[in-house]
């Protein structure tokens, strides 16, 4: 074999398992997405973005082999409460929520739905997790702030 077959042959080996995870069985997946913020925050449509971008880098594209549900609170606690429990309702594969408002609402409506939560401050103090280590329950995710990097 030569050179540049074996590179092609070994770069299409590690790219096979990124192909296999974009077509799971021609079943649609559906992803809820809770922001707390207005649909015209600059921040929120930038976390958006770049939420489906890195999705469809996996091979996950929006309307053909996943289907977006997001949802904006408006800044409205109120409004935040009641779009988790239509997210619930609308029975997803997975949701992903912003800020500790919108991770706490779905927390409320949903046991078992896996929710991954991103800029909360520290899920710990909140109730959302008992630990960071073990999160344990149907929330995972990434928090704003580990209190070992504070003297760093």
């Amino acid at each position: 074999m030569k050179r540049r077959e074996f590179i092609t042959f070994v770069g299409g080996a590690a790219a096979w398992p990124l192909a296999v995870r974009a077509q799971q069985g021609g079943r649609m997946r559906r992803i809820g997405v809770l922001m707390p913020q207005d649909e015209n925050d600059p921040e929120g449509k930038t976390r958006i973005s770049a939420f489906t971008q890195g999705l469809a880098d996996l091979g996950w594209t929006d309307g053909r082999n996943v289907r977006m549900e997001p949802r904006w609170g408006g800044n409205d606690t109120d409004r935040i409460q009641a779009l988790a429990k239509e997210l619930v309702g609308l029975r997803l594969d997975i949701i992903v929520t912003n800020g500790t408002p919108a991770t706490v609402a779905l927390q409320r409506e949903t046991r078992t739905i896996p929710i991954v939560l991103a800029g909360v401050g520290d899920p710990v103090p909140s109730g959302l997790v008992p630990g960071l280590k073990q999160p344990g329950g149907n929330i995972t995710g990434f928090a704003n702030f580990e209190a070992s990097l504070g003297g760093k």
